[in-house]
């Protein structure tokens, strides 16, 4: 039984990390898939051309604040009662939320159904990564969380080969990949960290722990700061881009849908040399900090594309997207600051509170734009953006091989 055991655990934990992989697959499908049919969607639903930009400002809005509300309603769930309740109810959210959507006529609904897809979309990505740091090796975890967000974004290329179709097709197919990922998650299994700690009298799912210890509160700040400035890159620079296209004097419209897939097949190769550079130099810290300066440059190099053209573009977002490719870093960074009895809340909340502070960085940049027009503007959020993520990444400590089978004390850190 022993020479057994250890087979059985490595084709398990390969199972869990292809399950996961294509959770986030499916999530990210349906994140992206407004930013990709917007346009379409909202024009075919009657909204003006001049009222487009707004109308899709303010869904994107609610769509964001879905996911801070599910980011902190699924980690708990996942700290309280397991990691796979949250995989098996938050998909089944917002595959539900994804057949409506197809059939939405107005504004308001439209938002409203975003929002519960939020909410559900919210807790796929922090379980799944919660449940692949702890099963795997601390040595090779790093590479479980890159495989994940490897295949994952390449749900952006999906989204934008569907929505060809036509919007409520992607939407439909959205809900139908969700059933499916649903069946297959039968299989799956707990924790063994979580089974341990389940077993104690230990407060778990405790979402205020974060904030009744100062230095465990400033840890979860600087986590979530810095990713803030991918989610800028991909949530305003290329989900506007028909409009900074304008503003660059494009020799033809930019599209917002091929500049999300270009941009997401970049994050999924940024994520591969992201996740073998923390390997090689066993530092997720010097990983973050390099592509955190790289992708200074490349946004740069596209808000100064004066008179962009079609292939330029296309470039550039490939180029943008691969120097943002540290979202699995990031979140495995999230992942070992903290103990198992509120590692699913982390985990879960800040890459939800990464994508929702789309909507104070939406006010912010709108602010700019007032007085300095859509270029300057971008310039000026992207190197404000970027100053406080490197600030807060300097402030966190090396997590690289961590042993992560500890607890949180209510008064402290374990």
């Amino acid at each position: 039984m022993t020479d057994i055991a250890p087979a059985k655990l490595t084709r398990s934990a390969i199972f869990l990390v292809l399950v996961a992989s294509l959770g986030y697959f499916v999530d990210i499908y349906d994140l992206l898939v407004f930013s990709i049919v917007r346009k379409a969607s909202l024009h075919d639903i009657g909204v003006s051309e001049a009222d487009i930009m707004p109308k899709g400002q303010f869904i994107i809005n609610v769509q964001m604040f879905g996911l801070l509300l599910g980011g902190l309603l699924w980690g708990i769930i996942g700290d309280k009662l397991g990691r796979i309740k949250v995989l098996f109810g938050s998909i089944l959210m917002y595959s539900i939320a994804n057949f409506a959507n197809a059939y939405v006529s107005d504004v308001n609904t439209y938002a409203i159904i975003r929002f519960v897809a939020g909410i559900g979309l919210a807790g796929e990505l922090g379980a799944g990564i919660t449940l692949v740091t702890e099963t795997l090796s601390k040595e090779k975890r790093g590479y479980g969380t890159m495989i994940v967000a490897v295949i994952g974004l390449f749900g952006a290329a999906a989204a934008y080969a569907v929505a060809k179709n036509g919007w409520q097709h992607a939407y439909m197919v959205g809900g139908g990949l969700g059933i499916v990922l649903l069946l297959l998650r039968v299989g799956t299994f707990e924790s063994g960290m979580f089974n341990s700690v389940k077993q104690s009298g230990v407060s778990k799912g405790n979402f205020f722990m974060l904030f009744t210890n100062a230095d465990r509160f400033k840890k979860y700040l600087y986590c979530i700061l810095i990713g803030a400035p991918l989610w800028y890159v991909v949530g305003v620079l290329v989900t506007l881009s028909p409009e900074f296209g304008k503003a660059l004097g494009a020799a033809e419209p930019l599209s917002a849908g091929e500049g999300v897939l270009y941009s997401y097949i970049g994050i999924a190769i940024g994520d591969i040399f992201a996740g073998v550079l923390s390997q090689v130099t066993k530092s997720r810290k010097l990983t973050m900090a390099v592509f955190l300066i790289i992708s200074v440059i490349s946004a740069f190099m596209y808000l100064d594309s004066k008179g962009i053209t079609h292939d330029r573009f296309v470039w550039i977002c490939f180029f943008m997207g691969c120097t943002v490719g540290y979202w699995a870093t990031f979140v495995t960074i999230a992942a070992e600051q903290f103990g198992t009895n509120i590692r699913s809340t982390v985990t879960t909340t800040v890459p939800n509170f990464v994508r929702g502070s789309l909507i104070p960085i939406n006010m912010a940049f709108n602010a700019f734009v007032v007085h300095y027009g859509m270029v300057t503007s971008g310039y000026i959020m992207m190197v404000i953006l970027t100053l406080i993520a490197l600030f807060s990444l300097s402030q966190l400590k090396e997590t690289f091989g961590k042993d992560l089978d500890y607890i949180e004390e209510e008064a402290g850190i374990s």
